[in-house]
């Protein structure tokens, strides 16, 4: 995708392939950047169209989270997710047109390596091809929405699965599933998660890969939207991971497995 005047930083710090520009947050405090236990706040992508719901100050959460290049095509689409008067059909639609294009910058973000081809004139055309060792993992249920996007780009890519709930008084999250690859743990993960609210979820779902080898600088979550507090709690228990999300904004669509799923 487009990017704006900013380099970020690799995913994987030992990896020799430069990390893809997109846009995150910029660093409005210099001295504050220098110290990693500093808690930032809220982050838009957008310029503020109201007071309570897009803040005016925006404090650095790092390199570690990113935002797709704000456009008019994907306001919206974010605009039509969030309105309550959207046909289910609609919603689908666009909701798997915002899927495909955060799947296709999630892949952006994976290594890739310099490759010579010859073309059917007889011409030497020196590109790159994409390396193995990636896979994605599905926080169910809504994560499973955006499978249909991976495997659309990445046919043969496998898929884990992990369910998680939370209750509902204590906002506590437990796991009751998960598989995955059996080598997992050598592997890029692409870990699917629509909608961060509390981050609770996320959270959860990280320390299960963890427990099965994934470093966390191996995992990019992909989502389409987020709250402040959600992306604060994930990347403060997990610096090295990486979030790429559309909007950052403090009201996220909760309703987007209820509506995708039509079981609302």
């Amino acid at each position: 995708m487009p990017c704006h005047n900013q380099q970020v930083s690799n995913v994987n710090s030992g990896q020799e392939h430069p990390m893809k520009q997109v846009r995150f947050a910029n660093n409005s405090n210099s001295s504050s950047s220098s110290s990693s236990c500093s808690v930032p706040a809220v982050l838009t992508n957008s310029e503020p169209s109201d007071a309570s719901t897009q803040p005016a100050i925006q404090h650095n959460l790092g390199p570690q989270l990113k935002l797709l290049p704000l456009n008019d095509q994907i306001r919206e689409l974010q605009t039509i997710i969030r309105d309550k008067t959207t046909s289910r059909g609609d919603f689908v639609f666009c909701a798997d047109r915002l899927i495909r294009l955060v799947v296709e910058e999630g892949l952006n973000q994976l290594p890739y390596s310099e490759c010579t081809v010859t073309t059917p004139t007889g011409y030497k055309y020196e590109g790159v091809k994409f390396e193995r060792g990636n896979c994605g993992v599905s926080i169910m249920r809504s994560g499973e929405a955006m499978e249909q996007g991976l495997r659309d780009c990445c046919r043969s890519i496998r898929i884990g699965k992990i369910l998680i709930q939370s209750d509902e008084e204590t906002q506590k999250a437990k796991v009751y599933y998960a598989k995955f690859p059996p080598d997992v743990y050598r592997r890029k993960v692409l870990l699917m998660y629509p909608i961060l609210s509390t981050g609770n979820t996320v959270i959860e779902a990280v320390r299960v890969l963890i427990e099965h080898g994934v470093q966390p600088r191996h995992i990019i979550l992909l989502s389409l939207f987020s709250t402040p507090h959600g992306a604060i709690s994930i990347i403060q228990e997990f610096p090295e991971i990486t979030i790429l999300t559309t909007e950052v904004h403090p009201v996220a669509p909760t309703h987007f497995g209820q509506r995708y799923f039509g079981t609302d």
